[in-house]
């Protein structure tokens, strides 16, 4: 079994995090900006070097290729380049550059691919400075109109189309991943479990489905001093119990189902005056639709009025489990094993890419540990073992796919 260059990978990492970096360590490299341009032309050159094919697409998605004997589709692996503000080193980035070490390594043994081999670095997979996020992969599965999404605009008021095309990297259709073998992601966990159970590996068998609502308690604002207690029709006092009843009821629906109240807004927010409208979400994640179903009963047994205050439920947006294909699932599995490496299957809390790409391209990921279980912010950190741990297994997997690939071309 071959190895990965953890030098070299860690250097690569170092030098990928220069470009936008920030004062305590982290990464600002929003999707199109000079910063990402640059780290894109730094792809662009260390594929080159290797002797690989460079296309890019009409939405600036960038595919470098290691040829193959074979006329076959490519195996494709990779992520993206852009990060949030104030982002981590890893978070992305890692998955084009664990991709890359994975093909300096296929190169430094001169090992003869019979099915061509593809880098891909999605545009705007955050969605910090454009929204929504993972805009390019939606795009290339049909789950997002282009038209709409050219229009789109950052803070500045500038659209997606414009930066598109000052970037330079605004490419042909033509070139689009249309289709592939398989489709591999490599990522950091972004949360706790795998540091905390001590596991070098997540085997990552899907994406959760989620749910998430608004909630809006409309009361009566008057006077916080002269307004007896009885006589209010205060809408936050109300909010309150209900979040309490909310979570209590939801606790006792699974015990892996994660919930959170991220949002709340107080009208008009002012110590001296009762509220008159109180608004917060409530967002659900879970791999099991049955489970969330049942989050979706629960808010809406919710009352309409109570205690003088009327109570609207909205649904904002929801989505369903994207489950990873189960062959590539137990190839990654197999790798671990090949190595000696600790792992769990384990299902992503978070959006990938590629959980719109398996909707056309057989796909699976990849995790490695987040010291911490910290992401999207600037103390993120994977060491450097756990790194090229993960490259080793990518490596393993696309090899291990390579020969089951060309066997079953034999055959035919």
């Amino acid at each position: 079994m071959y190895k990965c260059n953890e030098s070299r990978l860690k250097d690569s990492i170092i030098m990928f995090s220069r470009i936008g970096a920030t004062a305590k360590g982290g990464v600002t490299r929003l999707s199109l900006s000079q910063e990402d341009v640059e780290a894109r032309d730094l792809f662009y050159e260390c594929c080159r070097e290797l002797g690989m094919t460079i296309q890019v697409d009409d939405m600036a998605n960038m595919y470098a290729t290691l040829p193959g004997k074979s006329n076959l589709p490519p195996i494709v692996m990779g992520s993206h380049l852009d990060s949030v503000v104030k982002g981590g080193r890893f978070d992305g980035v890692l998955g084009v550059l664990t991709a890359l070490e994975a093909v300096r390594t296929i190169v430094d043994n001169n090992i003869e691919l019979d099915i061509p081999l593809t880098i891909v670095n999605f545009t705007n997979e955050e969605g910090a400075r454009f929204e929504p996020s993972m805009m390019s992969s939606g795009v290339l599965s049909n789950k997002f109109d282009k038209t709409k999404m050219l229009q789109s605009t950052d803070k500045d008021g500038i659209t997606f189309e414009h930066a598109l095309k000052e970037s330079g990297y605004e490419g042909s259709e033509e070139n689009r991943l249309k289709e592939a073998l398989a489709y591999l992601e490599l990522h950091i966990e972004q949360g706790p479990v795998l540091e905390a159970e001590r596991l070098d590996i997540g085997v990552v068998e899907g994406v959760l489905g989620m749910v998430c609502y608004e909630i809006t308690v409309t009361g009566e604002s008057n006077h916080a001093g002269t307004t007896p207690m009885k006589m209010r029709n205060d809408p936050l006092f109300l909010a309150t119990k209900l979040i309490n009843n909310l979570i209590e009821a939801l606790g006792s629906v699974d015990e892996e189902l994660v919930y959170t109240i991220g949002r709340m807004n107080v009208t008009p927010n002012i110590h001296t005056v009762i509220p008159n409208k109180v608004v917060f979400t409530l967002e659900a994640r879970h791999k099991d639709p049955i489970k969330i179903n049942r989050v979706e009963e629960i808010l809406h047994s919710l009352p309409l009025q109570q205690e003088g205050c009327h109570i609207k439920k909205e649904k904002l947006w929801g989505r369903d489990t994207v489950v990873f294909e189960a062959s590539l699932c137990d190839q990654i599995e197999q790798a671990c094993k090949g190595y000696g490496y600790s792992y769990k299957r384990l299902y992503s809390g978070a959006g990938h890419d590629a959980q719109f790409i398996a909707s056309y391209i057989p796909s699976a990921m990849i995790f490695v540990p987040s010291i911490n279980g910290k992401s999207h912010c600037e103390e993120e950190e994977t060491t450097y073992e756990a790194c090229v741990k993960g490259a080793d297994v990518l490596l393993e997997t696309v090899l291990n796919l390579q020969a089951k690939f060309s066997i079953q071309e034999a055959l035919i």
